[in-house]
């Protein structure tokens, strides 16, 4: 294994795809470089860098830059879905989803149901998420919870590099749309990652910690947060279970549960904002199913619900953070009926 960023695993994972499987072609802005422009062929890679060196391997005809206008392209995508190709399409900021939203939702994501399972969808949007780069409101919400609502939609947020490429090679292979949700902070993490592809099935979520005081579920790049957290706790004698879910659509209801009612506490940490998101999601799921066994009230570490601040200061303040998990955590530990 050879160490490798979150980037550089996403980008080796997709040209492992498509050296595999030559209906495997990449859209987006500013993937190949303007046709004609002064300055190096494929300047740019897209606008992190995560498809640099595709188009000098694979060719402008599998590479494709497109205009600024996500409902043209992501429609164009979801058409070629299901024409036979299998596009990576890139939405440079889920933020953007406003323009676009019909041709996911009430198109690609419907396709299959609408036409009796014949119509199949081999559609990966690509897209960044997340606060953390000083970028404002505009630029950096979670809104995976909105995918997760939509019937049709597999929801994927890769929590490392490992877990990044593992997922991205299953998305493109997958026969429906999947919207791949890249944390914008996480791109120069770097960690061990197998040389050769290999999958990880969705909906399958990963035990990074074993305890058995609490269980702690964090989602895309909170998982590391609450490893952290977990690592901090263990030495005060607290130990937890971290659920990294993988998938938010499919959801891996049976392991959350399990490891619920093993320990009898829950904390959910979401960065999306607390209404109607995830956190709130898992929550109502481990009462709904597993009440008897718990020892005190499932808790949540959230932002307050207002947009991204742009200020460094409010936007470090509005972010969760290990401090914020362990509190919250050492409160849930020590409740007494």
């Amino acid at each position: 294994m050879t160490k490798k960023s979150y980037r550089w695993a996403i980008n080796e994972a997709i040209a492992q795809e498509m050296r595999r499987d030559p209906r495997v072609i990449v859209m987006g802005e500013d993937n190949a470089g303007g046709m004609g422009a002064p300055g190096e062929d494929d300047a740019w890679g897209g606008p992190r860098g995560v498809t640099k060196g595709l188009m000098p391997e694979f060719g402008r005809e599998r590479v494709l830059d497109t205009p600024i206008s996500e409902s043209a392209f992501i429609g164009a995508a979801a058409g070629a879905a299901v024409t036979g190709l299998r596009p990576v399409v890139e939405l440079m900021f889920v933020d953007f989803m406003g323009v676009c939203f019909d041709q996911i939702f009430n198109q690609a994501g419907k396709f299959r149901y609408m036409f009796g399972g014949k119509a199949v969808t081999p559609l990966v949007v690509r897209t960044m998420y997340g606060a953390g780069l000083r970028v404002a409101s505009q630029h950096s919400q979670c809104l995976y919870p909105i995918f997760t609502h939509t019937p049709g939609i597999k929801v994927v947020l890769p929590s490392s590099p490992y877990e990044a490429k593992g997922l991205m090679v299953q998305a493109i292979r997958d026969e429906d749309p999947v919207i791949f949700f890249e944390h914008k902070v996480m791109y120069d993490d770097e960690e061990e990652v197998p040389d050769e592809a290999y999958t990880i099935p969705f909906g399958e979520a990963n035990l990074t910690r074993e305890g058995g005081d609490v269980t702690i579920i964090a989602l895309g790049r909170m998982v590391s947060f609450a490893n952290r957290t977990a690592d901090m706790l263990e030495k005060d004698g607290i130990t937890c279970t971290v659920i990294d879910p993988r998938t938010t659509s499919p959801l891996d209801e049976e392991t959350i549960l399990e490891h619920v009612e093993g320990t009898g506490r829950a904390v959910v940490v979401d960065e999306a904002n607390p209404r109607c998101s995830m956190a709130t999601d898992i929550a109502a799921l481990i009462g709904q199913n597993v009440f008897s066994a718990l020892k005190a009230p499932v808790k949540i570490v959230t932002p307050p619900h207002t947009p991204v601040p742009f200020a460094p200061e409010l936007e470090d303040a509005y972010i969760p953070s290990v401090a914020k998990i362990k509190a919250v955590v050492r409160e849930v530990v020590g409740y007494t009926r």
